[in-house]
């Protein structure tokens, strides 16, 4: 514990240093305030990310950053349905706790069971979404980023003036499932390098919508056919934020609070003809407040970060046999120091050191209270010759857990590496080559260790190793088209000592184990294309993704080298943006084929057939008295299919949206 502290009261010194010298800054030029950014070395960047932002994210038919995320190659929706229903997804099959979700540079954390529900964040307040597959090749950054398989980075939109102190947006939405969902958002110009902004969103829904489930014999003619009404579908919920972005010469901060408070229905599985709602509730109370500070002093840069962080849950079910109210506390601090320094024009580098402590508190009987300490080291370099771009990373991770009952995890400290490499073949030409290596971890959740009767402490590490090689060609002008863009990535991917539940003796007990492999081969393709038709500007992008995840646990299991549940072989997405003036028509495919909800792919019981869903909305804008107005109507699903991403969670058939802004 004694490093834990010293290190502690060295990044608080270096803090305190940060602060300082920003109180001594006594330049009185006028500035004008722009858009904060903390990522300002893009000259560092060799991997380009899947990105939706700006104008693309009001286009999408979408509720919550899962539904925009559907859109992107590699990705595949857990969905139980509804607005209120979980929302999680997984990249490239390696699983949803690979993936490390940042809000603003700073990772969103759920010790308890590493997993985001993204159906809890809302674009209204998103500037940008950006996937990264192994992870952002900006070495400037903390340690956490060098930490995941994936990374999904959500960017707040933030303040940015022309003629006036201040912006308005006022946004109202309505649709199908009895939704009421009104937000506002304020900006405010303080001084010339200060600004703030304020944003809040409600969202009330009774859930309820109408599904179609059929169940077939064996010999496939119809069991019964049956329309039903959806339950436990409701939820309530309040999101508010305030940030505060400030800017003075090479120094540049923010600060931000978040709360989220939410009452919702929790869906169950339509089995058995159990139509009827089954009375389970969840209650979540989500809070955070978070710092950066960047300062650059010539060829040195370095930013602090920090975060507190309190999550309490409460789940309730009063109508089954056993009145079940339990309830947990997580609590969060973190705290980050990343330090960049440039050799030379073509060559930097960068150690990050970051901390983090965890508890989890729970109304379980004979619960261990665990306590994390988490302590990662970055050392990081990259290097331009020429065309030819690399960058190689090590992370060190040192973890030391403590319980207040039964049995600790044992101390971990692990060293992983990562490699990228980026080549153009052809100057003045934008065809690149690119490839990449990571080794990389994740840490059994606190439910994997010390759920009372389930969890084993003694688990280790699910590791992750990936191959990515990728070629992506970029044309300008081409035949009648104003750009077009080839995007190919191919990549090879294990997942070792993953971690399952596997029966302890009996049916009724269930423990956590490392068993399982999985290998995964797949494709990633893209294409882009803008163009114009007469006065009408089009722009559209398709997306393909081809994969084989296979169990490879046991040659002695009946599902050996089948596929694993819930991915897809094939799956992709089309989509269509237009327009004319002040109107926009945008239109949206989205396919997912056949999948099974077990291991055993020849058992016709556990077969999931393909399904698509078509979105279609128009939109258009108007001034009046100098203040832009926005309407949109979006339609979703239009051909009313009935499907499910998770099976026995049906999913909405035909649904509406209006939505309405004003920006003053």
């Amino acid at each position: 514990m004694r490093i834990f502290s010293q290190l502690i009261i060295c990044c608080l010194l270096i803090f305190g240093l940060s602060c300082s010298l920003k109180a001594q800054e006594t330049n009185d030029s006028v500035y004008q305030l722009q858009q904060v950014n903390l990522n300002p070395n893009k000259q560092q960047s060799i991997l380009a990310p899947q990105t939706l932002d700006g104008v693309e994210l009001e286009r999408l038919n979408s509720h919550s950053v899962a539904d925009a995320l559907r859109y992107f190659s590699g990705v595949q929706l857990k969905d139980y349905g509804g607005v209120g229903g979980l929302k999680t997804i997984d990249v490239r099959s390696m699983g949803s706790q690979h993936i490390g979700v940042f809000y603003d540079g700073i990772q969103l954390g759920n010790a308890q069971n590493g997993v985001i529900d993204l159906g809890k964040y809302s674009l209204d307040d998103l500037q940008s979404i950006s996937l990264y597959n192994g992870q952002k090749s900006s070495i400037f950054q903390s340690a956490k980023d060098f930490s995941s398989s994936s990374s999904i980075y959500l960017q707040s939109k933030q303040p940015v003036f022309k003629n006036k102190s201040y912006n308005i947006t006022v946004r109202y939405k309505t649709g199908s499932i009895q939704l009421i969902n009104p937000s506002a958002r304020v900006e405010y110009r303080i001084n010339d390098r200060l600004s703030t902004a304020i944003s809040s969103e409600y969202v009330k829904s009774d859930g309820e919508y109408k599904f179609r489930i059929i169940k077939r014999n064996s010999d496939n003619s119809i069991a019964h056919d049956t329309t039903a009404v959806r339950r436990d579908g409701q939820i309530e919920a309040k999101r508010f934020e305030v940030g505060l972005y400030g800017n003075l010469n090479n120094l540049t901060w923010d600060m931000k609070g978040y709360t989220y408070l939410s009452n919702r229905g929790i869906p169950a599985a339509i089995v058995r003809n159990g139509f009827v709602a089954k009375g389970q509730t969840l209650t979540d109370k989500n809070y955070f407040v978070q710092g950066r500070i960047q300062k650059k002093w010539g060829r040195f840069e370095s930013r602090l970060q920090l975060k507190y962080a309190y999550d309490y849950t409460h789940y309730v079910d009063t109508v089954s046999s056993i009145n079940i109210q339990n309830k947990y506390t997580q609590q969060e601090f973190y705290i980050s120091s990343a330090n960049y320094y440039a050799l030379r024009n073509n060559w930097g580098v960068n150690v990050s050191w970051d901390f983090q402590y965890n508890t989890l508190d729970a109304t379980l009987k004979n619960f261990s209270y665990p306590q994390r300490y988490t302590q990662l080291i970055a050392l990081a370099s990259t290097y331009e010759w020429n065309r030819l771009k690399l960058q190689g990373s090590l992370l060190g991770t040192f973890i030391h857990e403590q319980v207040e009952k039964n049995t600790s995890a044992p101390d971990k400290s692990i060293w992983t590496p990562s490699f990228i490499l980026s080549y153009q073949p052809v100057n003045q030409q934008l065809f690149y080559i690119n490839a990449f290596y990571k080794r990389i971890f994740r840490m059994p959740t606190f439910n994997d260790l010390y759920y009372t009767n389930i969890g084993y402490s003694n688990l280790k590490p699910e590791y992750t190793n990936q191959y990515n090689i990728g070629l992506s060609y970029t044309f300008e002008k081409l035949l009648k088209l104003n750009s077009l863009s080839v995007k190919v990535d191919a990549y090879s991917n294990e997942v070792e000592d993953k971690i399952i539940a596997t029966p302890n003796g009996s049916m009724f007990r269930w423990m956590m184990m490392n068993l399982g492999r999985v290998k995964i081969k797949g494709i990633d393709a893209k294409i882009q294309s803008s163009f114009d038709i007469g006065k009408v500007q089009l722009q559209s992008t398709l997306n393909y993704t081809f994969q084989k995840a296979q169990d490879f646990s046991s040659s002695r299991d009946s599902f050996y080298k089948d596929q694993i549940p819930y991915v897809p072989v094939h799956s992709g997405s089309f989509i269509l943006n237009s327009t004319y003036k002040n109107w926009g028509v945008n239109y949206s495919f989205l396919y997912v084929g056949e999948r099974y909800d077990a291991n055993q792919n020849n058992h016709k019981y556990n077969y999931i057939k393909p399904w698509f869903t078509h979105d279609l909305s128009i939109q258009k804008s108007f001034k009046f008295k100098k203040n832009r107005f926005n309407g949109s109507f979006e339609l979703n699903n239009i051909m009313n299919k009935y499907y499910d991403i998770v099976l026995n969670y049906p999913m909405p058939g035909r649904q509406f949206k209006l939505i309405i802004s004003t920006y003053l």
